[in-house]
């Protein structure tokens, strides 16, 4: 398939306030939705918008509060079914640095007004909760996100005087219908990496998670699991870089469903050699054809992903200070990239964040220097 000519064009955000940690959806409507956090005295806002006719409504606030956990790759999403909103944030749930929960609420009047928080697990641990990702699921919504119950659960037995283990970090995943009433949940591995972002989508078989996993050797690859016909598939490694590493490199994947078509986007820097790569399946991730590098030698991920059409994919990342833009066939062939926009490879510009509306993509990051949300509009010619 050809390529498009990208046309980039400055888009005003919804805000103009101090703010940060965007995040954008585009329904089924082809609406975008986008949210951020704006922060004013000593409480945090998550603040929402949404493009139609090519003008932001005005903002709406969904939420607030005072002992909220921000952090520039841990941000809130928002995601919509036609019918019903959900969104999160992250709440301290005491006084660590990672003890915190997911809070989650709910509009049902098109996010006009939007419910009273509650916490999407049910562990009570005083522990790392977050990295979320929410898609619309039939009339539902599938989230999936990362637990540290188990890391809690660990110290606690070491407090009492029982055998010295750390406990990991786990990926667990839930439905919840439009009352916030959790219909199922799964842990879907048992040990992964401790902070980088899950990414999850509904092919025609059902729900895939994934996510950067981590053996024992301290091998930190991509892995998926699957729901097929009521049961979690054991996790498999989407191809095997065999980056390892310490440390979490805070730098997850993301994935984009089409029916049956997967498309994955993911950074990895074994051996030293940063790179990122589209990873495409035919059969719903069973398995994956060979991956396409896409970056120039100086990238540092934080990638996006969305189906442009049946046979093509945009990804964006960052090579540098740069956001690029691609557009890659299913067929492994990809065209020129582009420069979009210009960041800082700090961390306060967060992650970009892309979405397709009619036959334009749009882009949000956070400016470092302005520190507030930049966007732009890229033309598909």
């Amino acid at each position: 398939m050809e390529f498009p000519e990208f046309v980039v064009h400055d888009f005003p955000s919804p805000t103009d306030s101090i703010s940060g940690e965007p995040f954008l959806f585009s329904d089924e409507s082809n609406r975008i939705h986008l949210s951020w956090i704006e922060k004013k005295n000593d409480s945090s806002y998550l603040n929402y918008a949404v493009l139609e006719n090519d003008t932001w409504t005005a903002s709406t606030t969904i939420a607030s509060g005072n002992s909220w956990f921000v952090n520039w790759a841990d941000y809130p999403v928002i995601a919509s079914n036609g019918k019903n909103k959900m969104a999160h944030y992250l709440d301290k749930s005491g006084d660590g640095t990672y003890a915190y929960d997911v809070k989650v609420v709910l509009s049902s009047d098109q996010g006009k007004t939007w419910s009273k928080s509650f916490t999407l697990h049910d562990d009570g641990k005083q522990a790392e909760h977050g990295f979320v990702s929410i898609v619309p699921f039939q009339n539902n919504f599938f989230v999936s996100w990362l637990d540290g119950r188990n890391t809690r659960m660990a110290n606690d037995m070491n407090h009492k005087g029982h055998e010295a283990h750390q406990g990991a970090m786990s990926v667990r995943a839930a439905v919840l219908d439009g009352s916030g009433k959790k219909v199922s949940e799964w842990e879907l591995d048992n040990k992964v990496c401790d902070c980088c972002q899950t990414s999850s989508a509904i092919t025609s078989n059902g729900p895939i998670v994934v996510y950067r996993d981590r053996s024992e050797e301290e091998i930190r690859d991509i892995s998926i699991v699957r729901l097929v016909d009521g049961v979690w598939t054991e996790p498999k490694t989407i191809y095997n870089d065999n980056w390892e590493i310490k440390g979490c490199p805070v730098n997850g994947p993301r994935v984009v469903a089409n029916g049956n078509n997967l498309a994955i986007a993911w950074f990895s820097a074994a051996d030293n050699k940063p790179q990122v790569q589209i990873i495409f399946s035919t059969d719903g991730g069973d398995t994956f054809h060979e991956p396409i590098r896409i970056d120039h030698g100086k990238a540092i991920g934080r990638v996006d992903v969305e189906w442009r059409n049946d046979e093509q994919v945009l990804a964006s990342w960052m090579e540098g200070g740069e956001i690029r833009l691609i557009a890659v066939n299913k067929n492994g062939t990809k065209g020129e990239s582009m420069v979009v926009a210009t960041s800082s490879e700090g961390r306060a510009s967060g992650f970009p964040q892309m979405a397709l509306y009619k036959d334009e993509v749009f882009i949000a990051w956070t400016s470092a220097e302005e520190k507030k949300i930049k966007m732009v509009s890229v033309s598909l010619k």
